[in-house]
């Protein structure tokens, strides 16, 4: 019980702790530390935005234009200065709020001095990007708050807790996607497109069942259409070679089986051509194709090395039972989610924006092949966005001026927070991002002084150093 209560940290508590043997011990001067942390995180910043806007730039698939270059340029400047500008910040009101109040509190030790960086740095950045920045740190301090009640005992973990996330924030968005509100064009509705196929839009453009017809006619009268071979020398070139004549006959007898169930039955509601059967297994089996191409080339590029060093690695590489868990995952949301819908378009006879919600529902079951904290957070801040921009739209919800820009400050904050005084709560990566973007200067700063507040900060730090393999230098 006193464990507990320790944890729960008056905001007044201070220590009389002086920047030099908490902020920076490595150097004496407060000035020095600041400008020897902004010049490596401008460098590094730079290192990485110039990697991200190279790659968007050579991924247009086209040979760039002058606006193009001129765009790349300043998007990686200013991006650059966003990022650089926050641990200029960091530092500066470090060390700044140390000197004004003349002692650190839970609140100044790292928290403080992070929303006020952000908030000055964020005005920096492109007002396009700042939804994507809010998202993706808010993702990550949802999920370090979770570890820190965790780790205090104040909830426990719920066994598919994720799946039921991303269930409901996957089904909502998707009754969006097939009530039209996807109009606004978010780029999440282009990834549900890809997915779940374009006939489930609002009034698409071929609901009529002129194809399906047109289709089963052209089988009725040309039946022997796949089975025909062009010339008698190709059939008697088929006898000589067994193996050909086998899979020739193979591909006859799959173009058949496409055939009756591409002709079997499809509701009078459903707004896809053809039958309900084949559009059920041709959206499973597409996002299945997919996803084990996406599994096999991310095992292939991380293991290059590998591979080059011994060949005979590939094997042990490529045939695991877990290279199929984001094929069957892919697979199974789209069959699922297409199966059900005509499922309900059949019962209720008619086709609804509405029924996206139960299948959509039923369908993010398949997230237990492929359960992911992070994707299941992303989905659930994403959906979290879209309604309230729909609930603005509509006059539902009032539209608060900065709200996006205080969210990122607000979820900066908590990250920096945990980094400095509890970084086992920390997502492993984003540790890493901060001790390179730092020069190693995070973890650097001397925990024994935070160790007062029973919090295990130092032990916490020894930890987490040893899990992602980092070390306590800094690198100038």
């Amino acid at each position: 019980m006193s464990q507990t209560f320790s944890k729960i940290i008056p905001v007044t508590s201070s220590i009389p702790t002086s920047c030099v043997d908490y902020v920076h011990p490595w150097t004496d001067s407060c000035l020095q530390a600041i400008c020897g942390l902004y010049l490596y995180c401008m460098f590094d910043s730079l290192r990485v935005y110039g990697t991200v806007y190279m790659l968007t730039l050579l991924m247009k698939g086209r040979i760039p234009t002058k606006d193009d270059i001129k765009k790349t340029l300043y998007g990686i400047v200013q991006s650059t200065a966003f990022l650089s500008g926050t641990g200029f910040g960091y530092s500066l009101f470090l060390c700044s709020l140390r000197r004004l109040l003349g002692h650190f509190n839970i609140l100044t030790v790292s928290a403080m001095p992070a929303f006020l960086a952000s908030v000055f740095s964020i005005l920096i950045e492109r007002p396009s990007r700042r939804t994507l920045l809010a998202l993706y740190v808010s993702n990550v301090a949802t999920e370090t708050v979770w570890n820190m009640a965790k780790s205090r005992n104040w909830v426990h973990n719920i066994r598919y807790g994720d799946v039921a996330i991303y269930s409901v924030s996957m089904a909502l968005l998707l009754t969006y996607f097939k009530g039209g509100y996807h109009k606004n064009s978010d780029s999440m509705f282009r990834v549900l497109r890809f997915v779940v196929g374009p006939y489930e839009e609002k009034d698409y453009s071929t609901r009529s069942s002129q194809a399906g017809g047109f289709y089963r006619q052209h089988v009725q009268n040309n039946p022997n259409d796949g089975s025909r071979n062009r010339s008698g020398s190709w059939q008697a070139r088929n006898k000589k070679n067994i193996v050909l004549h086998v899979v020739n006959q193979m591909l006859r007898v799959y173009k058949k089986l496409v055939y009756k169930i591409k002709c079997c039955d499809r509701h009078i509601a459903c707004p896809h051509p053809f039958s309900c059967l084949y559009y059920t297994l041709a959206g499973a089996g597409k996002m299945f194709s997919i996803g084990l191409g996406i599994q096999i080339s991310l095992k292939l590029v991380l293991n290059i090395k590998r591979i080059f060093q011994s060949p005979r690695n590939l094997k042990s590489i490529l045939f695991k039972r877990e290279m199929l868990n984001l094929a069957s995952f892919l697979g199974a949301y789209s069959g699922l989610f297409r199966a059900s819908l005509c499922i309900l378009r059949r019962i209720r006879g008619k086709d609804s924006p509405s029924h996206a919600l139960p299948a959509g529902l039923l369908a993010g079951l398949a997230f237990t092949r492929y359960p992911d904290t992070t994707v299941a957070l992303y989905v659930m801040w994403k959906a979290a966005q879209i309604t309230y921009n729909l609930g603005i739209d509509k006059g539902v919800f009032p539209k608060v001026p900065g709200f996006t820009e205080f969210l990122y400050c607000f979820s900066t904050a908590i990250l920096f927070h945990a980094a400095i005084l509890e970084p086992t709560n920390l997502r492993p990566s984003y540790w890493k991002f901060l001790h390179s973007i730092s020069g190693g200067r995070i973890a650097c700063m001397s925990r024994i002084p935070l160790d007062v507040w029973g919090l295990d900060t130092s032990e916490s730090l020894k930890k987490v150093l040893a899990q992602t393999k980092t070390v306590p230098v800094v690198y100038f």
